[in-house]
């Protein structure tokens, strides 16, 4: 007997729909058919707002959490950064993708550059961004310059460099390469993580299904990546004892190396005019490191 065709759950924008697709592939990799449900969240509907100024949490994936509890979808694929760490009840991460460059990406204004500066943006440059959390640390590294809001899905924020009053902007370097965009009209810097601290599972896609659907979630473990689990597991832990969500003013990235040590970077502001603490922690055991980083944050 043939199988049920899987509906696979997601956002309709470009970025949204090539993970989605790239999950469809991984499942017939394991001999399981699927199709795409679009679902339309609350934060596609609200375009004239800055992420901090929409209410709740959980704003790209809140609709598509209330289909698969309705069992009109079973699995939904999300930007791991974007779900909060308090999952709704009844519903379970099953697998997680590997990890693409995680680092964020200034892509700038070929006349808005002065190489005599930080970053080589202009004095009183405009770096368009919503996450409070850039926003907080490019002025930290960059204090000459000055940030604006900017909304759109990937594909609409940079072309917004163009034809609206932004020098430069900042966007996730996984979606510019998940898309293949050409930026080369474009000077791009590719921010360290480690010094410009990206968000908690920034670059993790995240497949979250009912914990019901035992069956489904046993074949699940099959596609997921166990190595990113283990350090995105910290970072969201950070995220979740700071009681923030995705637009909390936090960036924090674990890395573990060859021998299996956690090296965890963590930034925080509580205002964006207020000084930025950063915490860099490594030890050979996760055992209460993201206890020990938000104490040293929140010092």
């Amino acid at each position: 007997m043939q199988e049920k065709e899987i509906i696979i759950g997601t956002r309709g924008s470009q970025l949204a729909l090539w993970q989605a697709n790239d999950l469809q592939t991984k499942l017939n990799n394991i001999g399981l058919a699927s199709r795409l449900e679009i679902i339309k969240t609350k934060g596609d509907k609200i375009q004239d707002l800055s992420f901090d100024k929409i209410e709740g949490k959980g704003f790209f994936t809140k609709e598509i959490e209330e289909a698969l509890l309705a069992k009109s979808i079973d699995i939904a694929v999300h930007s791991l950064k974007d779900l909060p760490t308090n999952h709704p009840k009844g519903l379970v991460i099953a697998a997680l993708s590997e990890r693409e460059d995680c680092s964020d990406l200034l892509i700038i204004n070929k006349n808005a550059i002065d190489t005599s500066q930080v970053l080589k943006l202009k004095s009183g440059a405009i770096v368009g961004t919503s996450s409070v959390r850039r926003k907080s640390q490019i002025l930290d590294l960059a204090p000459h310059v000055k940030v604006e809001d900017l909304r759109g899905n990937v594909p609409t924020r940079v072309s917004k460099l163009d034809t609206e009053k932004y020098d430069a902007i900042i966007l996730a370097s996984a979606g510019i390469n998940r898309l293949s965009l050409d930026l080369s009209k474009y000077e791009t810097i590719r921010l360290n993580p480690v010094e410009f601290v990206p968000a908690p599972a920034q670059g993790v896609i995240a497949y979250q299904i009912n914990e019901e659907n035992i069956a489904l979630r046993k074949k699940l473990v099959k596609i997921h990546q166990q190595q990113v689990g283990k350090a995105t597991n910290v970072e969201r832990k950070i995220l979740n004892l700071m009681e923030g969500g995705c637009q909390m003013p936090l960036g924090v990235f674990c890395k573990i190396d060859s021998k299996g040590y956690y090296h965890v970077y963590a930034a925080f502001s509580k205002h964006l005019d207020q000084d930025l603490t950063r915490v860099n922690i490594s030890r050979s055991t996760s055992n209460n490191l993201a206890e020990d980083v938000v104490s040293a944050l929140k010092k």
